[in-house]
């Protein structure tokens, strides 16, 4: 689906380029790719350190910490998953990731907690509540340090990359919990529905 969505996106573009009469399309598809290139490049060594500084917390054991008390906030929003179940320890991994700004660094997290998720489903192929829960979660993702765009930032010459921390703060708190307070809201309407 995403695929014809993009599609679509390209097909208009093109097509109003010509009718505005755009000479530039050309031109802009020769060094779009170019400027990907660039960006790509002088990302890596920024998200090297930022990475670097993730290990350095999982070595450390600060991380295994912080998951370990986020883990007893997880066991409250998920309450369908057994205690001891590997699930809570991918998902709280995946959202400390997510809280540091590395998505990259989450989205394995996210993928083994969503198979554990799937395995107390029977492997139902119909989303079970805690699978829809943590879908939610993990889209709004609360977010303290927005590393890649602090790097973006730094790179397009801001004068201050990291003052958008206390902004990107609050929204990301408010977007997760209108998650979880919707994902509850639709559940219940479900449930009445069903049940």
């Amino acid at each position: 689906m995403i695929n014809y969505l993009w599609g679509f996106f390209i097909i208009v573009g093109v097509i109003y380029s010509i009718i505005k009469g755009d000479s530039n399309l050309s031109n802009n598809l020769l060094t779009g790719g170019k400027s990907a290139i660039d960006l790509v490049i002088n990302l890596v060594p920024l998200m090297c350190l930022w990475v670097g500084t993730m290990k350095i917390a999982e070595k450390s054991g600060l991380l295994a910490i912080v998951s370990n008390k986020l883990s007893k906030v997880i066991r409250v929003i998920f309450p369908e998953i057994p205690k001891g179940n590997p699930a809570i320890g991918y998902i709280s991994s995946n959202i400390v990731m997510n809280m540091l700004g590395l998505g990259n660094a989450a989205t394995p997290f996210g993928l083994k907690g969503m198979k554990e998720l799937k395995k107390l489903n029977n492997d139902s192929d119909e989303a079970s509540r805690s699978m829809i829960t943590f879908l939610a979660i993990n889209t709004s993702s609360v977010t303290l340090i927005p590393t890649t765009v602090i790097s973006l930032r730094l790179l397009h010459g801001s004068i201050n990359p990291s003052e958008i921390i206390g902004v990107t703060i609050i929204t990301t708190c408010l977007s997760t919990l209108f998650a979880i307070i919707f994902d509850r809201i639709f559940y219940l309407l479900w449930r009445k529905k069903n049940g």
